[in-house]
């Protein structure tokens, strides 16, 4: 488990790096009860990826072979986006799922990207190939300590802005969030784990008693496809028993035009995809209970403002 100093430290770290992302409550969404939000799809790079990339970077003496990464989009885009604020050169892995919206944001912010045929697991065995080649520094997108205490300053400065709920919903891709958020709160608050029913790994862990490999497809694909969930957040879900639940590619979309709608907050379906559950009743709040759903990521593809 991450230590809480260890998530304080990142905390402290990467403050002069990161936006402190607003909250509110909202009412509306279909639902009878009011819901604590966290945008970090506000977050540099339009996800709270970079929490992690800079914790990494910073916390680590990079090479002369500098960064290389392998991502869905968002963790390319975060590293690539540290690197530069840093002064390192970086070179990203995408498979082609990526989509062009996530591989432009990367090309704008100089680093080196590879798009490879296939899923994350092909650009994340490319990225391997290159690191050994070159000596440059890994940054795992999700199974590493310092991206999950990086990811884990997420809840914690949430906490600091005064959250209140008893339950909050998190979406599952290979786990990085979710595991810093079990890391910090340590059980001192119900963290719900949300994922496609597609893209499911944890659930598939959890089931199988270890991590196994899932087929990954779906409309979140492209950041929350992990083949295989990380064994930190599988160990964490496991010793701390975490409720988790599914929902459906059609429940995600309609979450995703329910927050452009009523809230004006474009996102992308990942960032959608805890609220789904919500909405579609998969998770339903005991009386009484307060609940919160961090909005994770909002890089909309298509872009809707490319010329």
């Amino acid at each position: 488990m991450p230590p809480k100093d260890e998530i304080s430290a990142a905390r402290d770290r990467i403050a002069p790096y990161v936006r402190r992302t607003p909250i509110s409550e909202l009412r509306g969404f279909g639902l009878s009860y009011p819901v604590e939000m966290k945008f970090e799809q506000m977050q540099h790079t339009g996800s709270f990826k970079a929490r992690g990339a800079f914790n990494t970077l910073l916390s680590q003496e990079v090479p002369e072979g500098g960064v290389v990464a392998a991502s869905g989009g968002n963790h390319g885009a975060a590293v690539a986006y540290a690197a530069a604020r840093l002064g390192h050169r970086a070179r990203i892995y995408v498979p082609e799922i990526a989509g062009p919206a996530k591989m432009e944001l990367i090309r704008s912010t100089g680093a080196e990207l590879q798009v490879v045929k296939g899923a994350y697991a092909e650009a994340a065995a490319r990225a391997a190939e290159w690191r050994e080649a070159t000596g440059a520094m890994e940054i795992h997108a999700y199974d590493a300590p310092t991206t999950v205490e990086g990811q884990g300053t997420c809840i914690a400065e949430w906490e600091d802005q005064g959250l209140q709920a008893d339950t909050v919903l998190i979406a599952v891709g290979g786990g990085g969030l979710i595991a810093g958020a079990l890391g910090w709160l340590s059980g001192a608050r119900k963290v719900v784990a949300v994922e496609p029913e597609r893209a499911c790994a944890l659930n598939a862990a959890l089931v199988a008693g270890a991590p196994v490999d899932v087929e990954v497809a779906g409309v979140a694909a492209n950041s929350l496809g992990a083949r295989r969930i990380g064994q930190i957040c599988f160990d964490l879900a496991q010793v701390q028993g975490i409720e988790r639940v599914t929902v459906r590619d059609r429940n995600i979309t309609l979450a995703q035009e329910a927050l452009w709608r009523e809230a004006r907050q474009l996102v992308e379906p990942a960032g959608a995809t805890a609220l789904a559950a919500l909405m579609s009743g998969a998770y339903k709040p005991e009386k009484d209970e307060r609940v919160a759903v961090l909005i994770c990521g909002g890089n909309v593809a298509p872009d809707p403002l490319a010329s």
